[in-house]
C-alpha cells in the first residue's frame, strides 16, 4: 500500500481526508472524539503529504482512497473532508455513491471553480515566493491565509510544520506526475451532505458551499461565524460537536 493511513476505534467507519495545507495530522483533535462516540476513524495522507511519497506514475486521489477502503474493509462509510481533500471526498461520493452514506465537506474546493480576486492574489503571491526560492515565506503565507482568529500559536506551529513538510516532499520530487482526472456528475451523490464554510475564510469557499447546496440532492450549508479555513483545528470542541451530531443523525 503506497498510501499512509491509520485506523482507530471500532464501529461505523468515518474516513478523514485532509486539506492540502496539512496532512492527516490535522485530524488529531477529531480521532479521540470519534472513537469515544463509537466510530472507527480512518485517516489517510494523500500523495505528497505526510508519510505518503510523491507518485511515480499518473494517479487519482479518489482511486487511492478506495484502495485504502478496500484494505480496511467495513462496508459503507461516512466521509469528512476539508478543502482540497473535499474535492477528493466529493469525487468519491459521486463515483461510488453506494459506498458513501454521509458526507461532511469543510471549506471544500471544487473542480472548475473560478478563483475570486482574493484567491487569485494568494496563488500569485505563493508562486512569486516559490520562484524566488523562499519556501519559508510561502509556508508563512499559507499559515497567515488559512487560519482564522481562534487559531492559537500551537495550532499555527502545527500547520506550519505540516505545510513545510509537504512543500519539502513535493519540491524534492525528481519528476511530477499529473493526476488522472475522471469525469463524474455531482448529482450522482446520494449521501446526506453537510457543507461547512468559515466566515473568516476567503469568499470562494462559502460560494462553493452555496453552489453545492443547490446541486446536491440532500445537502445543507452551515456557515460558521467563528471559523477560518481550518475549523477542526481552530476550535476542535465546537467542530467535534458538529461532527458527532451530524454522524449520529444518520444512525437514528
Amino acid at each position: 500500500m503506497t498510501i499512509a493511513y491509520d485506523v482507530a476505534g471500532s464501529g461505523r467507519t468515518v474516513v478523514l481526508l485532509h486539506s492540502t495545507v496539512c496532512d492527516r495530522r490535522m485530524w488529531d483533535p477529531q480521532v479521540p472524539a470519534l472513537v469515544d462516540a463509537g466510530y472507527r476513524a480512518v485517516r489517510a495522507d494523500l500523495r505528497g503529504f505526510g508519510e505518503t511519497p510523491m507518485p511515480d506514475r499518473p494517479y487519482n486521489n479518489a482511486d487511492d482512497v478506495v484502495e485504502v477502503l478496500d484494505e480496511v474493509g467495513g462496508g459503507p462509510v461516512a466521509v469528512v473532508a476539508a478543502s482540497g481533500g473535499g474535492r477528493v471526498g466529493l469525487e468519491l461520493a459521486a463515483r461510488w455513491p453506494a459506498r458513501v452514506t454521509a458526507l461532511m465537506l469543510v471549506n471544500t474546493a471544487l473542480a472548475g471553480h473560478e478563483p475570486s480576486p482574493a484567491l487569485a492574489a494568494f496563488d500569485a503571491r505563493e508562486e512569486e515566493l516559490f520562484d524566488a526560492g523562499d519556501v519559508a515565506g510561502a509556508t508563512e503565507l499559507n499559515v497567515a491565509t488559512w487560519l482564522g482568529p481562534h487559531a492559537d500559536e500551537a495550532v499555527r506551529a502545527k500547520v506550519r510544520e505540516m505545510q513545510r513538510h509537504a512543500f519539502d516532499v513535493q519540491l524534492a520530487a525528481a519528476e511530477e506526475f499529473a493526476q488522472v482526472r475522471v469525469a463524474y456528475e455531482v448529482s450522482a451523490v446520494t449521501a446526506r451532505t453537510l457543507l461547512l464554510s468559515g466566515v473568516h475564510d476567503l469568499p470562494d469557499f462559502g460560494q462553493i458551499a452555496d453552489e453545492l447546496a443547490g446541486r446536491l440532492p440532500r445537502a445543507r450549508h452551515v456557515p460558521l461565524d467563528w471559523a477560518g479555513h481550518l475549523p477542526s483545528l481552530e476550535r476542535p470542541d465546537a467542530f467535534n460537536a458538529l461532527l458527532v451530531d451530524f454522524l449520529r443523525a444518520g444512525d437514528a
